[in-house]
């Protein structure tokens, strides 16, 4: 990790937040559509001006539900980048610097763990979202972890978005640094974020990092469920199996597996 390259990255940074929350300010768009095309174009420009190339193989589904592993913060930043959507998170994500602020702002959907209600009202903003021809992505993991392997799937969300008769999506995200960061860097350690760690402290050396890439592959078709929501821990199960034949047969190491690679 290079200092300067990550102090001068964090100026830079800092200058898009001035930017684009500048134009939220004044705009002040007030459809979901206005906000999600507010943050696309602040994670692209961002994902451009610091030099993480992001590349997709398939297609980000115009409608109903995407879901995907778990690595980053920076997930969010990459799916938004890529394609106009709302995100559901857990309600802690409002308190991260940064992260927290961009999607509050963009019109994320929190779920309150232990809190009565919490869930049913995250199944009525998604639905206006889905209603609003957005697609909506969430992680059914529930928390970030460092890529060696897939945590079990939380079933709530995905059976409220198999409810509302939304197709569900499969997706995977998968990094890798292209160039060399020095002895001890890693992707597992230093584009992961996991555990109990200081999270200003890791977005400092993220920055300093080059050659950082971002892959994701999108399923051709949504999901078949072999049972109704009634059944949603089967539904987890199917939909974890999903996302671990994408990471399988999609992605080996420094190696693309099938489908063409679109580079934004």
């Amino acid at each position: 990790m290079n200092f300067f390259r990550a102090a001068w990255r964090s100026v830079r940074l800092a200058g898009m937040f001035v930017r684009f929350g500048a134009e939220l300010a004044l705009t002040r768009p007030s459809t979901r559509e206005a906000r999600a095309d507010w943050l696309h174009r602040f994670c692209a420009t961002a994902m451009r001006e610091m030099g993480i190339e992001i590349s997709v193989a398939g297609s980000f589904p115009e409608r109903g539900a995407v879901i995907s592993n778990h690595l980053s913060y920076l997930d969010i930043v990459v799916f938004a980048a890529v394609h106009p959507c709302v995100f559901v998170s857990k309600a802690e994500i409002r308190s991260w610097p940064v992260v927290g602020w961009m999607t509050t702002m963009s019109g994320t959907v929190y779920v309150e763990r232990g809190h009565g209600g919490s869930a049913m009202k995250a199944r009525a903003e998604m639905q206006a979202a889905l209603d609003a021809g957005l697609p909506v992505v969430f992680f059914p993991e529930g928390t970030t972890s460092n890529g060696n392997g897939l945590l079990k799937f939380h079933s709530g969300l995905l059976a409220q978005a198999m409810d509302g008769g939304a197709p569900v999506t499969a997706a995977c995200l998968r990094y890798e640094l292209r160039e060399d960061n020095g002895a001890g860097v890693s992707v597992a350690d230093d584009v992961c974020y996991w555990g109990d760690r200081n999270m200003l402290g890791h977005v400092f050396t993220f920055l300093g990092l080059r050659g950082v890439r971002a892959e994701v592959r999108f399923a051709e078709e949504p999901m078949e469920f072999s049972s109704d929501v009634l059944h949603r821990k089967r539904a987890a199960v199917e939909a974890r199996a999903a996302v671990a034949a994408l990471r399988t047969n999609t992605f080996r190491e420094g190696e693309q597996v099938a489908g063409e690679m679109h580079h934004f």
